[in-house]
């Protein structure tokens, strides 16, 4: 189901002093987390975003390229309450949820307390993630959609603001569970973290091998993320990044004229991937010190935000076709 995004109004001045109080914080964070991540500016780009726009990410990329070091870095420059699953195999859903004991008073009465589960924090880091059940990924799937879970039939709302830094291993080994296509779609971005370029490599290697390693620094608060936010929602969008927006999600549904799509994709983006383009492009203009996304953002943005939300047909995988030449190619037609 489709959610409206209202847009509170405010008057250009207040906007744009607004915007510039954020673009200070912001370069803040940005240089905060520089001091420990080293390179990887795109991938820290896009996962910052999609963390202003109030989302969650899918980190995917082969082991030894510091996803966990990232989410731990930007749970300590943004302040958040960070808790750290490992996913495995035998991983139950109250191990993540929580669950109910029974415990007794002085009276001898008997009553039922609910403890929770490492998912409350603010910031959620599911390590590995496509090891777990289909069954446990399944609870995850309402925390990130809801903000909420439900233990023995009640109601328990999760911390403000949520979000889930989850990572992949884009391997086949043994012992893991693809993630189903509504959870996938749950997710705001894919963002592949690709091998460093190699003078960030030699800078890793001088840098991380010494006696004492670069450490984070808390520069922003949970209560002013959340402002930067609701800037973000209100911030205006375009008529012609809307178009550009709706062209390339639409082009890549079988079935709407486009006969690369047709010939190469099985099933395309719903709803959900215009939402998510329209909030991560109004975050990556402000990111980058600008009042108001460009069609750029959108052909940006396009990869990360469709990749997951797309599956070739058996021919197009034969050939060695792959989503994101898929993307590329759409994203240049508009």
């Amino acid at each position: 189901m489709s959610v409206m995004i209202k847009e509170s109004p405010i008057s250009e001045k207040d906007m744009v002093a607004q915007a510039e109080k954020a673009l200070a914080d912001i370069s803040r964070v940005r240089n905060g987390v520089g001091r420990v991540i080293f390179g990887q500016e795109s991938v820290v780009e896009r996962t910052l975003v999609a963390l202003l726009a109030g989302g969650h990410a899918l980190l995917v990329g082969v082991p030894g390229l510091a996803k966990t070091k990232l989410v731990e870095t930007l749970g300590i420059v943004l302040g958040l309450d960070s808790r750290r699953i490992q996913f495995t195999p035998d991983l139950m859903p109250s191990d993540i949820l929580g669950s109910e004991v029974m415990e007794q008073d002085e009276l001898g009465k008997r009553s039922f307390r609910f403890i929770s589960g490492p998912i409350f924090a603010q910031l959620l880091m599911a390590d590995e993630i496509n090891r777990a059940s289909p069954r446990t990924q399944s609870a995850l799937l309402q925390s990130m959609q809801e903000y909420h879970v439900t233990i023995a039939g009640v109601r328990h709302d999760l911390p403000s603001p949520f979000h889930v830094l989850a990572t992949q291993n884009p391997l086949e080994q043994e012992g893991t569970y693809p993630l189903p296509e509504a959870q996938l779609d749950r997710f705001l971005m894919q963002v592949d973290i690709l091998y460093p370029e190699i003078e960030a490599e030699r800078r890793i290697l001088l840098e991380t091998t010494g006696i004492e390693d670069a450490k984070a620094e808390n520069v922003l608060q949970p209560a002013r993320l959340k402002d930067i936010q609701t800037l973000i929602r209100r911030m205006p969008v375009p008529e012609s990044v809307v178009e550009a927006i709706l062209k390339l999600v639409r082009s890549a549904r079988p079935g709407q004229g486009n006969a690369d799509t047709d010939k190469h994709v099985a099933w395309g983006p719903g709803p959900r991937a215009s939402q998510a383009l329209t909030l991560c492009t109004r975050a990556r203009a402000l990111y980058d010190g600008r009042l108001a996304p460009s069609v750029d953002d959108v052909r940006a943005l396009a990869e990360p935000v469709l990749q997951h939300r797309m599956a070739l047909t058996f021919a197009a995988r034969a050939e060695g076709t792959t989503v994101r030449d898929v993307v590329a190619k759409l994203a240049k037609g508009i």
